[in-house]
């Protein structure tokens, strides 16, 4: 009688459909070409908010998603709103905790290592004087971004850094961060 057990799922993710899926862009690479897409309007002040549902990816419309995804974007009062939500630095922060988890408990399936406990803070300063145009010198934007990662998983401790230095090199968002992207505003 065979007794060996054969794993389906790692960290909750299905291992036989990951690697069909690596087999399937390995054998056409087309398929790992993605367009995301958001739509945002304007509601008053600081306050917007985001729609978020179709997308393209491998190779076809994506039909998925039966709802859309809606985000308010607010400020603080003492940024002139009224916390009608978090704002898009913090959705940023937001993003990028997400992106970076993903990628590290997609890694760590694919490697074998199994996550007991995952959980992030992260922290960004920004000087408004920047955004205000107060001084020329000043970043627009974050200036620096602290990931705290708070990890248990059944891998030795090199491992679990290796393993985090290859999420934070492969996390899409996270490289987005880390390095120019051109982006274009136009009139529509």
């Amino acid at each position: 009688m065979n007794t060996q057990v054969h794993i389906q799922t790692r960290n909750g993710l299905d291992l036989v459909q990951m690697g069909q899926t690596v087999e399937a862009l390995k054998n056409d690479p087309a398929l790992a070409q993605f367009e995301f897409r958001a739509r945002n309007e304007w509601v008053n002040g600081g306050e917007n908010r985001s729609t978020i549902r179709g997308f393209h990816g491998a190779g076809t419309e994506d039909t998925s998603r039966t709802e859309d995804y809606v985000f308010t974007n607010g400020e603080p009062p003492v940024l002139l709103g009224h916390n009608e939500g978090a704002n898009p630095v913090e959705f940023l922060l937001h993003a990028l905790a997400g992106c970076v988890t993903t990628t590290t408990v997609l890694h760590a399936a694919a490697r074998g290592i199994t996550i007991h406990k995952l959980a992030t803070r992260l922290s960004g300063n920004i000087n408004l004087e920047g955004l205000l145009a107060l001084n020329d010198d000043a970043t627009i934007g974050y200036e620096s971004i602290r990931i705290a990662m708070d990890i248990e998983a059944d891998c030795s401790d090199e491992e679990l850094d290796d393993l985090l230095s290859f999420a934070r090199d492969h996390s899409p968002v996270c490289n987005t961060v880390c390095r120019p992207v051109p982006v274009t505003l136009e009139r529509a």
